[in-house]
């Protein structure tokens, strides 16, 4: 498979968000950034992503050659350029001529000019002064030999509130949104259950958005606003990508962030060429570096697993953030570390924010490779010569590999907004932290998992881990009895198989209750007054607070209660359907039971580690696969640990050979291949 993403620029990337507009008073700083970026082993940076008010100061009126000057400048220097679309951040001539453009909050007011993203996605001015501006740019710089990529806007819904503009256009639009999905109030009134309090529709100019001062708590109503403000914003990056490629052919991306809830990224996915995103893990901000770790690894798996293809870190830390209350710098060492995580995971880049530090305003204090000293003698400017040293040195090699995996995690955007509107056993059911304890055992035993929808094809897997799975769409239940009918091994838990797609409990028996072998009977929360534990393979687990109740019809009981009114029921099962297996979880597991349950799920399923000797703890390695497989050997202890190699290894960094047992310093990382 070739995963060639960016053909003018084949290499991994190096370099980040710069910011210029900053410094044209100052054409010094201009000429020393270059001699900087040199230094770093920069050769490449996103242009353009705030600089809307320069290239259009006056309505109408495109500056564009102080843009084309610098991206000259870097072309001749061998740093390429992604060219972003500056709606991010609006102009002030913009927001006061035309006000239309500003959003409005659930409340019905609407917003003062300022912050970022802070438009509306409806707003025909606004769709109409992007396409103009993009256009200009994409026929001005769509051909640069200079320019490789387009960076279309910036964190989309990024605007530090949410991403839903409730003013009457929108309103409007999801009225007609819905019209096109339901066709009759009848229907909708059915599917969204409105009999409930008397709330049924007979106009459908009775619909708003939902808002504290109306109607919220109709989960039908919450479900499809959420599915159409993600639409609507997708609709408005659709045309912007339109607008580019009127007079360009090169590839889109969009920098999409961190477990980000108000869009459905797997949908959005599908709009762009290339997937990237922002990526700024908390590292130091727990007892060890393990859970940021996991956290981090998890989320660049799920930006490789919606193309099954190299993806680019768009954004990350050289040193630290400045929108946390306390902001730690990265130790020596986190920064390479971290930044090989993204490649070893699949990143075709190590880019970030920012080049240099701006001298004002909200970020003038995150991280940034030059500093306000403005030299290249610090510690941060040395590490990050350190990891531009290594991506050179790996280029060739890792460029045109990717991770392939064998098991899969659900994750699913349309089940997050469900579960947390279900107001069902305890308000805060946390889906992002649930998905990641069932990660991290495949991450501690260093094994390649994609992180996909319920809409991803499934036949590739042989593992298949569905946590928390509220909501079963029609597809996914049928894809799920054929997965596991032909051979492939189903893992759920509890709370799972609770409601259709339109939020509407099942009625009867669970959906897949054949395919589990069980049905449930009720689902309680304990608490410290009722303790419990899991009997599982001779070793107690003590449980957590959800703990349902299960009838088996079918199924092996593997693992059953201790204590309270349910002891010695069902709480981990396994049935045979076809020539696969499901099994359940019943109950809200420790982590170690966790590690041991896939320890021994994976060997059944015959999904294997990426190495054959066990890693020690902290330790974990990802595999990159190609023309040669590259491993990267992750040490995320804060002290030096003996790990056991099983075969002989090329340090691809350092070039020397390596076998048998090695020490690995903190944080190191080895990019290696096998001899």
């Amino acid at each position: 498979m070739n995963h060639t993403i960016l053909e003018k620029f084949p290499k991994l990337l190096h370099g980040g968000d710069y910011n210029p507009e900053q410094w044209l008073d100052r054409p010094d700083i201009l000429s020393e950034d270059i001699r900087l970026m040199k230094l770093a082993g920069i050769n490449n940076v996103s242009l353009g992503i705030f600089s809307w008010s320069f290239l259009e100061p006056e309505e109408g009126h495109y500056n564009l050659d102080y843009m084309a000057e610098i991206i000259d400048r870097l072309y001749e220097n061998g740093i390429y350029v992604d060219l972003a679309t500056p709606t991010g951040a609006m102009p002030n001539w913009l927001t006061k001529k035309y006000p239309e453009v500003l959003q409005t909050d659930e409340n019905g007011v609407q917003n003062l000019p300022g912050k970022r993203h802070n438009f509306c996605y409806t707003s025909p001015v606004m769709r109409e002064k992007t396409r103009k501006l993009d256009e200009a740019l994409a026929k001005h710089f769509g051909n640069h030999p200079g320019v490789i990529l387009w960076h279309i806007s910036n964190e989309y819904g990024g605007n530090f509130r949410d991403a839903s503009c409730h003013c009457d256009k929108c309103r409007r639009a999801f009225r007609r949104w819905l019209k096109k999905k339901y066709k009759t109030l009848d229907h909708l009134n059915k599917a969204w259950w409105t009999g409930f309090w008397s709330h049924t529709y007979t106009d459908w100019k009775q619909i708003h958005s939902p808002s504290p001062h109306g109607e919220d708590l109709l989960h039908g109503l919450n479900l499809d606003w959420h599915r159409f403000v993600s639409d609507q914003l997708q609709d408005f990056c659709h045309e912007e990508i339109k607008a580019v490629q009127k007079y360009s052919d090169l590839p889109t991306t969009v920098n999409m962030m961190r477990y980000f809830e108000p869009l459905d990224y797997d949908r959005w996915a599908k709009e762009v060429d290339i997937i990237s995103w922002d990526a700024y893990p908390l590292w130091h901000t727990k007892e060890d570096e393990i859970p940021i770790a996991v956290w981090a690894a998890a989320m660049h798996n799920q930006m490789r697993s919606f193309k099954k293809a190299p993806f680019l870190l768009m954004e990350s830390t050289p040193s630290m953030i400045n929108w946390q209350e306390k902001n730690m710098v990265k130790r020596p060492g986190m920064h390479y570390l971290s930044s090989m995580q993204a490649v070893a995971h699949g990143s075709n880049s190590v880019l970030y924010f920012q080049w240099r530090k701006s001298r004002g305003s909200f970020e003038k204090f995150h991280g940034a490779v030059v500093g306000h000293d403005g030299t290249e003698h610090t510690r941060v400017f040395k590490e990050v010569v350190q990891v531009g040293e290594a991506l050179k040195a790996i280029s060739n090699k890792v460029y045109n590999t990717c991770n392939v995996s064998k098991a899969a995690i659900i994750m699913d955007w349309e089940n997050w907004w469900a579960l947390k509107d279900a107001a069902g056993p305890k308000r805060n059911m946390d889906y992002v932290e649930t998905i990641l304890e069932h990660y991290r055992p495949f991450w501690e035993m260093g094994i390649e998992v994609d992180i996909v929808s319920m809409e991803m094809d499934l036949t590739e897997y042989q593992l298949v881990v569905a946590p928390l799975c509220y909501m079963y769409k029609k597809e996914y239940i049928e894809q799920i009895k054929t997965f596991v009918h032909n051979g492939g091994t189903y893992v759920t838990t509890y709370w799972s198989g609770i409601v259709d797609e339109t939020d509407l409990c099942f009625l009867g028996k669970n959906p897949l209750a054949e395919l589990l072998g069980l049905s449930v009977d009720e689902i309680d929360v304990g608490n410290e007054f009722f303790p419990n534990e899991v009997l599982y393979q001779d070793k107690k687990y003590p449980l957590g607070e959800l703990r349902e109740t299960v009838t088996i019809k079918g199924a092996d009981v593997l693992g059953a209660y201790t204590s309270d009114y349910n002891a010695k029921t069902a709480a981990v099962t396994k049935n045979t359907y076809g020539k696969g297996a499901a099994y359940y979880i019943a109950a809200e597991m420790p982590r170690e039971f966790l590690l041991d349950f896939y320890r021994e799920v994976c060997v059944q399923a015959d999904v294997k580690p990426n190495l054959s000797n066990p890693l020690p703890y902290g330790v974990t390695v990802s595999k990159r696969s190609g023309a040669t497989d590259i491993y990267f050997l992750q040490n995320y202890n804060r002290t030096k640990v003996e790990v056991d190699l099983p075969d002989h290894f090329l340090d691809l960094v350092a070039n020397k050979e390596i076998s048998g047992k090695i020490q690995m310093e903190a944080y190191q990382c080895l990019v290696m291949e096998k001899q």
